[in-house]
């Protein structure tokens, strides 16, 4: 049974990959990377796993802030119509996302997404693209650097480093745990660098991973 909500798309999904770079390149002026948040009560995380190699299988996990207690999941499933293309994640992943999105009672305070924001080629990773079709403050929290180049990360807890990318700082290089391999945090919209780093470091416990890509990713998986 879907929820309440809904999430009109700026643009058709059935594009081909030169149509979705056009798009990315008309919507990124749209992303706002100054701090337009209101009190965070409630976090979330997505991820997209597959099913048989064609369905997507999109979760979403709802915490508590700054708890991190479970409070709502949803669970939703698309066939896959995009091919798998770096830098276009979105177009593959989001109308499964949205779905389960969509049967939330109501939308989080901010969502952290297992992947990319403005530390992409375009400036316009999956969480930007989420961000600004749902109207929601949006974090990129990846596991592999996409773009940019950075110096050594110190070893430890919540040291971090500048993301730079052609002369631009578009993220952090951040150690959530000490002598683990960082990750790589970028705003995707509403969120400025640094509050986007305090609040990956916030749902982070003792894992590398924060907790909202955790839970995700264990729906996700099945």
């Amino acid at each position: 049974m879907s929820g309440p909500l809904k999430f009109p798309s700026p643009h058709p999904w059935n594009l081909t990959p030169a149509e979705a770079v056009a798009v990315q390149q008309r919507l990124r002026a749209q992303v706002i990377t100054d701090d337009e948040l209101g009190p965070v009560r409630t976090v979330a995380g997505v991820d997209v796993g597959l099913e048989e190699g064609r369905v997507a299988r999109a979760a979403v996990a709802v915490l508590s802030f700054p708890g991190l207690e479970p409070l709502a999941r949803s669970i939703a499933r698309r066939p896959l119509e995009f091919p798998y293309v770096p830098g276009l994640l979105s177009f593959r992943e989001m109308p499964a996302l949205l779905d389960a999105l969509e049967r939330l009672a109501e939308l989080p305070d901010l969502i952290l997404c297992d992947g990319q924001g403005i530390a992409h080629p375009r400036r316009f990773g999956i969480a930007c693209h989420l961000g600004l079709i749902c109207g929601v403050p949006t974090i990129g929290v990846g596991k592999t650097r996409l773009v940019g180049r950075h110096a050594e990360v110190p070893e430890a807890k919540g040291a971090w480093v500048p993301l730079e990318d052609r002369g631009e700082v578009v993220g952090a290089v951040l150690r959530t745990r000490e002598r683990v391999k960082p990750l790589y945090v970028s705003p995707g919209h509403r969120v400025s660098l640094p509050t986007a780093v305090e609040y990956v470091l916030a749902c982070t416990t003792r894992y590398r991973l924060p907790e909202t890509t955790r839970w995700a990713h264990r729906l996700a998986s099945g």
